[in-house]
């Protein structure tokens, strides 16, 4: 794999592809979004890899400042800005209710989910799905998008593939925050 990994090395997404730039997901930048297990930009911990990556599969601890007025449901995105592929893949979408401000270690296992927390499919699957990227080919960001919606996404929504839950936002967020981590394997 650590071949593969050098091969690949130049080959990242395009970043322009994010949730973070998609048109309709525009909004101010009013939420701040900090963990408790690692600090924006600095890698994540073992722990939180995917099981294939030497960790846990255990999703970070999570906290944010209170939404604006008016918010109706907090949207998670978790993406992988460095993949080898024309975009970022999805880990994790969460749907949180949006008297929480925070998440505990594990809140985003599909299995059990924290309180007030939905875990509509992601790329990979449902609930978190932590850094495995491939071996060699260097550090990846993993970016967490926080959204305050002032509509809450339909059950229909929530059965459909990353983009098309992004693109059933019907109104512009009230406001949004992101917090990345990083993560390689060598």
């Amino acid at each position: 794999m650590t071949l593969l990994g050098k091969l690949l090395k130049n080959r990242k997404a395009d970043e322009a592809a994010s949730a973070w730039h998609r048109p309709g997901l525009q909004a101010p930048d009013n939420l701040t979004l900090t963990s408790g297990d690692f600090t924006d930009g600095a890698p994540m911990p073992a722990r939180q890899a995917a099981k294939h990556g030497g960790g846990e599969d255990l999703s970070p601890h999570l906290a944010w400042t209170a939404p604006p007025a008016g918010t109706a449901q907090l949207l998670l995105v978790m993406e992988d800005l460095d993949v080898p592929l024309p975009r970022p893949i999805t880990h994790c979408v969460a749907l949180i209710d949006p008297s929480r401000t925070e998440l505990e270690p594990g809140a985003l296992d599909a299995k059990r989910p924290g309180p007030g927390v939905r875990l509509p499919r992601a790329s990979i699957g449902r609930g978190y799905h932590g850094p495995g990227p491939i071996k060699g080919h260097g550090p990846h960001r993993y970016v967490f998008l926080l959204y305050a919606l002032s509509a809450p996404l339909d059950d229909a929504a929530e059965g459909a593939r990353p983009r098309a839950l992004l693109s059933s936002i019907s109104a512009p967020p009230l406001g949004r925050g992101r917090l990345t981590g990083t993560y390689e394997r060598r």
